[in-house]
């Protein structure tokens, strides 16, 4: 089934600030959120939905990667937002940091009871260049890379504690957090912090991993498919969700981040979806027409020249450019003519041409009617 426009999933529209979107995304996780909907399966996959638009939406390099791609540009993640393997838990502490001041100052107990107030660890973004040239870029492609970054460690499966043994932290008694009150002149004033002993995770490991030394992560070499769709441009970033580093002691991967480097081709320049072509043909070809081979990105194409073509013609070839990356159809094949004019002559040659000379057939009577080339090509680009 199609995948809703997360725009569409919150309410807002496509242009709604980071307040409109926090607020849409708050009315929407208290109504459909499970503490109210016991047992209710379709209110469980609208809160999902909801988080997983907003976790989108709400970052601004996924949200432009969105608004340019649709979910395509964020990477071979099926959930958008949540490929990453983001469960339940991982949204409730996503909306404990959304709601913790209006429910008890950052813990998500506070609102709708159990204990979801703990610190989620999150790993860090990668961000890799890929380099591809213009037939990768007109099919879209698959590249396998090998990246070196943090993963679970496989002794412990990421836990940093040996024998899967953790301890309840002894200064925030699990809740990932330290409340203080100060007495002020308007009253008593109380305050919640990240706890310094556990970092926020409400535990601490009892006998550190010997592999990974209590952290729950170590550094490998991973291969990872990447599935670039077709029509990117050098400079355009995508986004695979949870495939960066992973976080210590478990918790939520980040983000792969590819930044993609097109490759010039040695004869067609890009310009958007179209693709040019310059074609040097000589006097006689011009003049008397002709057949000549030009590049295209899957081969060679034959075009014909027409007898009398002038210097500055563009001819078109339509559908032969590269696919636009949003499913607008594809750009055509440019090819601008300039007739090419000898520099050296023989003696023979320059007798002939003085007698050419006094021809009318090529005394200059250019078209006033006829649009310049750069009126023609200014059309194409329009």
């Amino acid at each position: 089934m199609a995948k809703r426009d997360y725009y569409e999933i919150l309410g807002v529209a496509k242009n709604a600030n980071d307040d409109e979107i926090k607020k849409a995304y708050r009315k929407l996780a208290i109504k459909y959120h499970p503490d109210k909907n016991p047992d209710d399966k379709a209110a469980e996959e609208k809160f999902k939905e909801a988080a997983e638009a907003y976790e989108v939406l709400s970052n601004a390099e996924k949200r432009q990667q969105y608004d340019r791609f649709g979910h395509a540009g964020l990477g071979g993640a099926a959930g958008g937002g949540f490929g990453g393997g983001m469960n339940m838990d991982d949204i409730f502490s996503q909306f404990g940091d959304i709601f913790g001041s209006a429910f008890g100052g950052g813990s998500f107990s506070s609102g709708f009871g159990g204990s979801r107030g703990r610190r989620v660890n999150r790993g860090t973004n990668l961000r890799i260049a890929v380099k591809l040239n213009l037939h990768d870029i007109a099919h879209g492609v698959e590249k396998k890379i090998k990246v070196n970054k943090h993963v679970a460690c496989k002794t412990c499966n990421g836990s940093g504690a040996k024998n899967g043994q953790y301890e309840t932290c002894a200064h925030c008694k699990g809740s990932g957090t330290i409340t203080r009150i100060q007495q002020t002149i308007l009253g008593a004033m109380q305050t919640q912090t990240t706890c310094g002993y556990c970092h926020g995770e409400g535990r601490t490991v009892k006998d550190k991993c010997n592999t990974c030394h209590g952290d729950g992560i170590v550094r490998e070499e991973e291969v990872i498919a990447i599935k670039i769709p077709a029509g990117v441009a050098d400079g355009m970033q995508l986004s695979m969700s949870g495939k960066g580093n992973a976080a210590p002691r478990g918790g939520i991967n980040g983000d792969l981040l590819i930044v993609i480097q097109e490759e010039e081709h040695p004869q067609l320049k890009r310009e958007g979806s179209h693709l040019i072509y310059s074609l040097s043909v000589s006097f006689p070809d011009a003049a008397l027409g002709t057949s000549v081979e030009i590049p295209t990105v899957e081969a060679k194409a034959k075009i014909k020249i027409d007898a009398g073509t002038q210097s500055g013609k563009v001819l078109r070839l339509k559908g032969k450019g590269l696919p636009d990356v949003n499913s607008y159809g594809r750009g055509d094949l440019l090819v601008e003519i300039s007739v090419y004019t000898p520099t050296h002559l023989s003696a023979e040659e320059k007798k002939a041409l003085e007698d050419m000379r006094e021809s009318k057939n090529f005394a200059p009577n250019p078209n006033k009617k006829e649009k310049g080339f750069f009126d023609r090509m200014k059309e194409y680009f329009d």
